[in-house]
């Protein structure tokens, strides 16, 4: 489902339509991916986020490549009969053969074609393409490897399909084929080895080596170029899966990477630096409603403030009206994720809020999901404390309105003491009585099969935060995905991600990081770090790096940038810290300003931004394969850093038409240079620098250009 946010009239414009003059007619695009119509991980996102505007670019001639799976079928995928003549007759003679090959469409945005293959059907050849394996590329899959044994078997299925697909063609095609990850990447290399007419693309989107040596707590950016690469795999015992990838990645017409930090990582650890860097982007849906996500976020914060009512009865001794929600949300990987540093930065947040005597209180979420065994009985009783002193005051006010009623008919005024009952007093006693607690409220939410030993839980006996009265800061870990069917907090996670003040992920490694991007299309500011893809795009997009930091008169674009490349542990910890001190200390008239500017941030992420990267290494690969017919000419790399969003000229007051999401300034709050929203948005658009120049191949270099927010060409 597409993110949504607001058509404000700041938004900066994303990108016009290109008038490409690459002739795509006869070209045909598969891409392949051990996750289309199979959701895994974080590349089911990529591929079915992107799936309608590469749909839309290369219209009938685009299929996706991806696994058979019977129950993923029956939901996502339609069935049909294959439309393209070439591909009918492929997948027949595949058939005909002892595979079992399907064809349909996916049910999601843009409907792509897909090509399924029964990979366990097949099984019987594993042996035989394991001895081909070896003969061809010296490389050995142990037998007790199940992933790596699927990722023979599709691969040597994908290359059969595309060498089959080519045979087919009563004219010589231009067949362009894109690789995703290491389960894919071997059908790459037998494309490649068997001089088939197909152009190839590879792209990873986390190294195989670097998640493994990362999770050993490595010292892993700072020695790099130290590793031994085949020892560190062997040691790991998964050489052959590394070996998968870098071939794919060594045999690629064109090599790509989702971050300029993994591309740092992809060529020390695949010896080969990618041709072009692909970042994941979002499909975001713009509302009519000028600044509609400010209503929204108020909203799913008053969800969560009654969840707040329930999971802390007994010891609600804070306002939560100055009560401010962050939370981490992803895998439950504690170290790469930053989880470790967030809870030693909320330990001395807790400190420095107590010693200045503030009034505002911290709630920080942690979801990531980890092996439980039921709900807490004690959270569960706190909801249901919480609605029935709901029901009980709902109750007495029907009482007290009905003889205030009755009064008014009759011409009286009321007598106050006479308004309430003694049953109605008993009432409300009883349930202030159900509300005393003589325990702590919990820190999490469900019963953990491995308490003593849990990563999260034994950080927190570690600094002491245990949700007591004096502590300013509050810690609830919720180790389940978020579902708007659960009984304790119903919401689905983009509900939740609104209702929230800050998002942080200080991760140590993070490819990409699809969490923030989401924060930032729903205008929440988000804390990332110079280790994450995300980060490292952002720092590259937007003119002045030092505008990330949060200043109380000078609120920023909302996102912040925690360096942990270049800081000790220590140091990166004490400037989290410093980040969320001074987030505490912003007025609320300053966190809306600061909302409305990391909203504008969303162009930055739209696929019909981000897709161009992608066509470029399209193009690319199609020139490298077939020179007669394409040509593509790399443009300078001093041109390729994307346009950069200047600093922001000034500090908005909150707009005072839009009332129920941005309140009117105080006279308190008056500054002599009054801001005008739509001057600075046109100041921004006069100061971005072009993006990246495509060359076409009858004429010069085309620059492309942001649109208008409307999505008109300018």
């Amino acid at each position: 489902m597409p993110l949504a946010r607001s058509l404000s009239i700041t938004s900066l414009s994303g990108l016009e339509e290109w008038d490409e003059e690459f002739d795509l007619e006869d070209a045909v695009l598969f891409e392949i991916a051990w996750e289309v119509a199979n959701k895994v991980g974080g590349i089911y996102t990529v591929i079915q986020t992107k799936a309608r505007l590469t749909a839309e670019e290369w219209g009938e001639n685009y299929f996706l490549v991806g696994p058979y799976v019977e129950s993923n079928v029956r939901t996502q995928v339609e069935l049909i009969e294959p439309t393209n003549p070439a591909l009918k007759r492929a997948i027949d003679k595949m058939n005909s053969s002892g595979c079992k090959v399907y064809f349909g469409r996916w049910l999601i945005e843009g409907s792509p074609y897909v090509v399924l293959i029964d990979v366990a059907f097949t099984a019987w050849n594993l042996d035989k393409w394991k001895k081909e394996l070896w003969d061809n590329f010296s490389i050995g899959v142990p037998w007790f490897d199940r992933e790596a044994n699927d990722a023979v078997l599709f691969g040597f299925l994908t290359a059969w399909l595309l060498g089959e697909y080519a045979a087919q063609c009563e004219e010589p095609p231009h067949i362009l084929a894109h690789f995703h990850e290491w389960l894919a990447g071997l059908g790459l290399a037998l494309c490649r080895q068997r001089q088939l007419p197909v152009a190839t693309i590879f792209t990873t989107h986390a190294t195989l080596l670097g998640r493994y040596l990362c999770a050993g707590s490595v010292d892993f950016y700072n020695n790099l170029a130290d590793f031994n690469v085949d020892k560190e795999a062997g040691d790991r015992q998964i050489y052959h899966r590394y070996c998968l990838e870098r071939t794919a990645a060594r045999c690629a017409h064109v090599f790509t990477t989702v971050s300029q930090i993994t591309a740092v990582e992809a060529e020390h650890l695949l010896k080969r630096k990618p041709d072009i860097i692909t970042p994941n982007g979002l499909n975001v849906k713009k509302f009519s409603a000028m600044h509609e996500f400010q209503n929204l976020h108020a909203q799913s914060k008053n969800r969560i403030q009654e969840f707040i009512r329930g999971h802390f009865y007994g010891h609600l001794d804070f306002n939560l009206d100055k009560c401010l929600f962050l939370f981490i949300a992803g895998r439950y990987e504690f170290s790469n994720k930053g989880a470790d540093i967030f809870l030693e930065a909320l330990a001395r947040l807790n400190y420095l809020l107590r010693v200045n005597h503030s009034d505002v209180t911290v709630v920080a979420f942690f979801i990531m999901p980890a092996r439980t065994n039921n709900f807490n009985v004690e959270t569960l009783k706190g909801q249901a404390v919480r609605k029935q002193l709901w029901d009980t005051a709902q109750t007495v006010k029907e009482r007290f309105g009905k003889k205030l009623y009755e009064s008014l008919l009759v011409g009286q005024l009321p007598d106050v003491s006479k308004m309430l009952s003694k049953d109605d007093f008993t009432m409300m006693k009883r349930a202030i009585f159900a509300t005393q607690r003589q325990c702590q409220p919990p820190i999490c939410t469900h019963n953990m099969l491995e308490d003593s030993n849990d990563p999260i839980l034994t950080c927190i006996r570690r600094i002491g935060l245990f949700n007591s009265s004096a502590d300013r800061v509050k810690v609830i870990f919720h180790p389940e995905f978020l579902s708007s069917t659960s009984p304790l907090l119903p919401m689905d996670y983009e509900e939740f991600v609104r209702g929230c003040h800050l998002g942080v992920f200080p991760s140590y490694y993070e490819p990409w990081g699809y969490t923030p991007a989401e924060c930032t299309v729903m205008g929440i500011p988000s804390i990332s770090t110079n280790l994450s893809g995300f980060g490292c795009f952002m720092e590259e997009h937007i003119a002045d790096p030092s505008a990330y930091g949060v200043f109380r008169m000078c609120p920023s674009q909302g996102i912040y940038i925690l360096d942990r490349r270049y800081r000790g542990v220590d140091e990166s910890c004490n400037q989290l810290t410093s980040y969320l001190f001074q987030f505490c200390q912003q007025s609320r008239r300053a966190r809306i300003i600061q909302r409305n500017r990391t909203e504008r941030l969303s162009d930055l992420l739209d696929w019909r931004y981000l897709g161009r990267y992608y066509i470029s290494a399209r193009h690319m690969a199609l020139a490298k394969a077939f020179p007669d017919t394409y040509f593509y000419q790399p443009h300078d790399s001093d041109t390729a850093q994307g346009f950069r969003y200047p600093r922001p000229a000034s500090v908005p007051p909150s707009p005072s038409l839009s009332r129920h999401s941005s309140p009117r300034q105080s006279e308190a709050e008056e500054d002599d240079d009054r801001y005008d929203e739509d001057a600075e948005a046109e100041k921004d658009r006069l100061n971005i620098r072009q993006p990246l120049t495509l060359p076409s191949k009858k004429g010069p270099a085309l620059p492309y250009t942001l649109p208008g927010a409307n999505g008109e060409r300018n």
